[in-house]
């Protein structure tokens, strides 16, 4: 990034590169279950590509001994990792997902079995050769059963964590600053594929970060960060899915998205659990899955009056491999059911110092009639809900269908709090 303002004009002018880099997950996933592996790193880097001559001109720079420009691409620019990417993709072609991957100037060499590693490494070394590329010898490991990959230590057995990143975690001591906590966040990050629920180990810290102006570790961050420090002294080891066994995700919502909540937050959340379901999207295109669900959702999919969400998800859905199971009535089975979906129905007795405050409000068109809802909580806290009937009313009527349903819903919420 030295050369960055060197070159700032030219980085104005220069249309992005597209090309797409290579999803880092898919390609440690691919090299789990490999006997023999060997890593190789392009020495120099992107100093290996020559730039064509009527274009080194535009990478100049003036020192005190005069004026000079590179032969070579430099590091700096935009569009190198791109150009180095789209560069090793074309020359390593046949071999990529067979025995090679490639993610820009780290290479790795992978065989199944052992008697095969030589054959192997032969093949890349005259792709090497054919186009001029060296290697740094001293980041190269050959015919090892397991190394370092991308951030991530691959063995024959699956893909464990870097053990450097979690000793430095374990080694840290509570955050004083703002900064550290940040650091500490973003360590956090880095392994948060090994970590079950890393946002709920994490939330903490985070809730510590917002406050921007006062620091404050306090007892909550305190247990977080050792619980933490605890359960990465066990990080579980993952493994690639094997072809023709079945893949299980368990998807859960949390309870206080099964009760009466915002709207507008409770949208929030389902997004971030989709987002979440999506970075598995290679998983789910590559095998057949079942869902297993009480309600008939193939048929409610499949409706020609489906409202316009249902068509978008209907849609989406249509390009994965689903069938519909339905779930088994064995009594364990129902057992398991009722302890995961119910929730506690008990409800507690407000004292006589909390109020809820209760605001409705109905209105009939010609195009319909609805009602608004806020409740206010005892903490303050207000939330708002927007109701359209699907029957006509009028003025006085909308109204009191507000407050009916506003009374029920206060209650509904009081049940869950």
């Amino acid at each position: 990034m030295e050369n960055m303002h060197r070159f700032l004009r030219l980085e104005q002018s220069m249309p992005k590169n597209f090309y797409p880099l290579p999803r880092i997950d898919q390609l440690v996933d691919s090299t789990s279950g490999c006997e023999l592996l060997s890593m190789m790193d392009a020495s120099q880097g992107y100093h290996q590509i020559m730039l064509a001559p009527e274009n080194r001109k535009k990478v100049s720079f003036i020192i005190s001994e005069g004026t000079f420009c590179y032969v070579a691409m430099p590091f700096g620019l935009k569009n190198v990792g791109a150009t180095y990417q789209r560069l090793v993709d074309n020359i390593f072609h046949p071999q990529i997902g067979r025995n090679v991957e490639v993610y820009i100037d780290d290479m790795l060499v992978k065989s199944k079995k052992a008697a095969d590693h030589v054959k192997d490494l032969e093949e890349t070394f005259s792709v090497l050769r054919k186009y001029k590329l060296k290697l740094n010898p001293a980041k190269c490991a050959f015919g090892v059963q397991g190394g370092c990959f991308l951030g991530f230590m691959v063995t024959q057995r699956g893909i464990e964590a870097n053990p450097l990143k979690i000793k430095a975690i374990i080694d840290m001591k509570a955050p004083t600053c703002l900064n550290k906590a940040q650091r500490l966040t973003g360590r956090i990050a880095a392994l948060s594929r090994f970590i079950s629920k890393s946002v709920e180990k994490s939330l903490p810290f985070f809730k510590t970060l917002r406050k921007a102006k006062t620091f404050e570790w306090d007892t909550p961050c305190q247990l977080a960060f050792e619980e933490l420090k605890a359960y990465l002294a066990r990080l579980p080891l993952l493994v690639k899915p094997s072809p023709g066994k079945p893949c299980t995700y368990i998807y859960r919502l949390p309870p206080r998205l099964l009760a009466p909540y915002s709207f507008g937050k409770k949208m929030e959340n389902n997004y971030l659990y989709t987002t979440h379901c999506q970075k598995a999207t290679p998983y789910f295109l590559s095998h057949p899955i079942g869902v297993k669900i009480n309600t008939p959702l193939k048929q409610t999919l499949g409706k020609p009056d489906t409202s316009g969400r249902l068509v978008k998800w209907a849609v989406e859905l249509s390009e994965y491999d689903i069938s519909y199971l339905p779930r088994t009535t064995i009594k364990a089975q129902a057992l398991a059911d009722f302890v995961s979906e119910m929730m506690e129905m008990t409800i507690k007795e407000a004292s006589q110092d909390q109020k809820w405050l209760l605001h409705v409000d109905g209105s009939s068109t010609a195009q319909g009639s609805g009602a608004g809802i806020v409740i206010t909580t005892p903490q303050g806290e207000d939330l708002e809900f927007a109701i359209k009937f699907d029957f006509k009313a009028s003025n006085n009527e909308a109204e009191y269908e507000a407050l009916v349903i506003g009374l029920r819903t206060a209650h509904r919420i009081l049940a869950h709090s």
